[in-house]
């Protein structure tokens, strides 16, 4: 029987509730599919920081490394800054684990309706792929003369030839597997004239690799309309981290809810484990209240299964996620529906055990 161990960390708010259910659904999967899933959880986040002035343990980082994989709830409260939530515990694990290709899929799901009059599924069925390790998030820069009225900040940008060509790469491989073999490529070069057109330049030496991917180039400004116009005309999409961070959330609102989209931060190498989770957050304001939509948490662990080589449990669980948004019965708030966390969860078990919702 083949074994994956699974390092789980809720996080905080709402990652607090989708992550056990997520794992309750994934046991009732292994046990219909045949394989062993061990999950050992995490309380790192920000209570964790309450008590030891820091996120996760020094030592965090080597804890992790055995693992197969990551599944990941949430990061960020209130009244702790969230610059300290995000470096101390979400960012801290993807840089060192070089997770530079976060993938993002969205698209509308059976019984879910889009925000845009008239699109439907066949509409809007993207992959967004989002450069992970460098770029606007890179983590350069610092304050001087805090406090005074010269004070000043920077923040700088880091491209380099290296993550810039892998991320492209990966982004065409990616397009070139989908049925359209179509790519757009997103940027600023008109504005920034340094790093957006070292990305322009080195989209079309590595294009030169894929003959059979169509692709085209887009400013990040446009690429809004273009997503919300002409939502057909896109299929994979690839841009920087802030970029892509960006336009994923608009993708999934006009998929239906960010409740429902998922991430997949990989390192393509397999030298470290890779991380999954839903993309909404800690969404702080529905926290406890046992409403919170399980359904990108589900999607997300779909995606984890596809990278541990099961993809016969993976369809399995997709099916079963699509069967249960067709059904009015187990749509939380976010869907314009009444149903709970738990409602929702213990139809995709029931689906994943027997078929049926």
């Amino acid at each position: 029987m083949k074994r994956h161990r699974i390092a789980a960390i809720p996080g905080d708010g709402i990652g607090k509730e989708v992550v056990p259910a997520g794992l309750r659904v994934l046991e009732a999967l292994a046990a219909r599919e045949g394989f062993a899933l061990e999950a050992t959880v995490f309380d790192w986040g920000s209570d964790y920081y309450r008590r030891h002035g820091r996120m996760m343990p020094e030592d965090g980082l080597a804890q992790l490394k055995p693992f197969d994989a990551i599944y990941f709830g949430a990061v960020g409260m209130p009244d702790v800054p969230d610059h300290v939530t995000l470096w101390g515990l979400r960012l801290a694990i993807c840089q060192p684990f070089d997770q530079y290709a976060n993938v993002r899929p969205t698209r509308i799901l059976p019984g879910i309706s889009s925000p845009l009059a008239g699109v439907t599924a066949k509409d809007l069925d993207w992959i967004i792929v989002r450069e992970n390790s460098e770029g606007e998030y890179a983590g350069q820069g610092g304050r001087t003369h805090r406090g005074l009225p010269e004070e000043f900040a920077t923040e700088t940008s880091i491209f380099t030839r290296a993550g810039v060509a892998r991320i492209l790469r990966f982004a065409f491989a990616l397009a070139r597997s989908r049925p359209r073999r179509k790519l757009t490529v997103v940027t600023k070069s008109n504005a920034q004239r340094h790093g957006m057109v070292l990305w322009d330049e080195i989209a079309a030496e590595t294009a030169r690799e894929f003959p059979d991917v169509a692709w085209d180039k887009e400013l990040v400004d446009a690429m809004t309309v273009r997503m919300v116009r002409r939502p057909a005309s896109l299929d994979t999409i690839v841009a920087t981290n802030l970029h892509a961070d960006i336009l994923s959330d608009l993708a999934a609102a006009l998929a239906g809810s960010i409740g429902i989209a998922p991430t997949a931060n990989l390192n393509p190498e397999r030298k470290f484990p890779s991380m999954f989770e839903p993309i909404h957050g800690s969404a702080f304001d529905i926290m406890g209240k046992g409403i919170a939509n399980p359904v990108g948490t589900f999607w997300s662990a779909v995606m984890m299964l596809e990278h541990l080589g099961e993809p016969a449990a993976a369809a399995r669980l997709m099916a079963a996620v699509e069967r249960v948004t067709a059904d009015p019965r187990f749509r939380t708030a976010d869907l314009g529906g009444t149903a709970d966390t738990k409602t929702v969860t213990d139809a995709v078990a029931d689906a994943v055990r027997t078929g049926n919702a």
